[in-house]
Formats: C-alpha cells, structure tokens, sequence
C-alpha cells in the first residue's frame, strides 16, 4: 500500500487552481507563516468546524467498540466481539452512503447550512446515549439487544457520512490558494488531536465514572463548540478557489516569504 501510495502521490499534477496562482508569482517560500499571520481565524474556525466530526467519528468505532464487548462486571454490555463487529460492519455503509448524499446537499444547499443542521442533529443524539447504551435498557451478553444497538450504530454512521461528506469542500475554501494545502492541513490535524486523539480516553473515564449517558454529553457539549464556529463563519459554496483574497495582505506575505 505504501508503493501504490507513493506512485500515486508521484504522478499526481498541481491542481489548474494553484498551477495559475504559480504563474501569477504567488508561491510562498514559507506558507506555515504566512498562514499563521493573515488567516489565524480561519484556522481556528476550520479547526473548530472539523472538531464534532472527529468526536463522532471515534466514539462510533473505537470507544463504543471497547464499551459493547467489555465485561458486565465492569459496567459494559459483555457483547460478543464477533456479533458486534456484524453490526458495526453494517452501520459503516450507512456512513460510506451518506457522504455523497452531504455532498451533493453541500453543493446545493451551502456547505455552512448543511453542517448546522447535521451539527444540531449530532447535539441532539448525543442526547440520547443513555436512551440506547445503558445496560439496564439494551441488556448484557447474550441478552443484549442487538436490533436496538445496531438502530444506535445506523443513526451515528449516518450523521458521521454527513458531517464529514463537505469537509474536503468547506476547509479548503476557507483560505486562499497559495496557502491553501497548509491551511486546511492545520486545521484537519489540530482537530483530530482535540476530538480525536483525546476522545476515546475522555469517554472510558466517562462512562466509568457518570454512566454512559455522560459520553453523550460530551459529545453534544464539543458539537456546541462546531456549532458555534459554522454560526460565526461564512457560506463558501461560491467561493472561487481561483480567486486571491486581500491584495494587500498577499502581496505583503509575498514579498516577504517569497524565494
């Protein structure tokens, strides 16, 4: 996988996009510094916009996979590994099918309005944890059940595909052509390490501590937060990827990074 990965990334062209903005002399020696001094808000919108994704997204595969089979005694539901990996096999379709569906809804509707409404959404099925998920309510073992922890893995992966389905649209958008790549790249990365590098750890001692209904909480309490920052920013579905934004602040990040 890595030689396929590496041919691919060696055969690959500059974008029409940013090949245009070469000929224009608009390449920077050192975008990280351009990006920090003339974009510091977008990337913290950016950041923030990605962040209830990437909660989502680990509490669906990996959280929820350790509290499903971990044992009864320890307040977990004693799901066999094999049974559970059925449902969440299934469940993932459902996320695979709904980022084309977000995506032509992106384009149609906005990126920006799309996200609040599926961002309200995840709020309100963070909700909903304890609903679905506490052991007195879905069962244990062999007596779990499976039909209502496969309705609860089916609505997560659903809003999971439709979060993320505009982000490869909403985050380049967001910053100008010449600093476009870091940008984005900045504010992908910073978000997975807030919500998801920290989640699958914040959500064990959770559930250990408060109950599963907690693990929710946090995740409608950051959804708050991407919530917020889509409230704040805006629509860039008729952005032009091609067009440079502030003269003034390139032709001075220009002058001074430029080879």
């Amino acid at each position: 996988m890595v030689a396929v990965g590496l041919y691919v990334r060696l055969k690959l062209d500059e974008t029409p996009v940013f090949s245009r903005a070469m000929a224009r002399g608009e390449k920077l020696k050192s975008p990280l510094a351009v990006v920090f001094k003339n974009n510091p808000k977008e990337l913290v919108l950016g950041t923030f916009i990605m962040l209830a994704t990437y909660v989502l997204f680990y509490l669906m595969t990996t959280w929820i996979l350790s509290y499903a089979i971990g044992r009864t005694e320890l307040g977990f539901l004693g799901i066999g590994y094999r049974n559970f990996l059925v449902l969440q096999l299934v469940s993932v379709l459902f996320s695979a099918g709904m980022i084309p569906v977000a995506g032509w809804l992106a384009d149609r509707y906005g990126r920006r309005s799309v996200l609040m409404v599926v961002t309200a959404a995840i709020l309100l099925f963070g909700l909903t944890f304890d609903l679905f998920l506490n052991p007195q309510t879905i069962g244990t073992g062999e007596g779990a059940n499976m039909w209502l922890l496969l309705l609860f893995l089916c609505i997560g992966m659903t809003l999971m595909g439709l979060t993320f389905g505009p982000m490869s649209a909403i985050l380049p958008e967001l910053f100008p052509t010449n600093v476009r790549y870091t940008g984005s790249g900045i504010a992908y990365n910073v978000s997975s390490i807030l919500g998801a590098a920290l989640t699958p750890f914040a959500a064990v001692w959770l559930a250990k501590n408060h109950g599963v209904g907690s693990v929710g909480i946090y995740l409608s309490a950051l959804s708050v937060l991407t919530f917020i920052a889509l409230w704040v920013s805006k629509e860039t579905r008729h952005t032009s990827l091609d067009t440079p934004v502030d003269e003034e602040r390139l032709t001075v990040g220009i002058e001074i990074t430029s080879p």
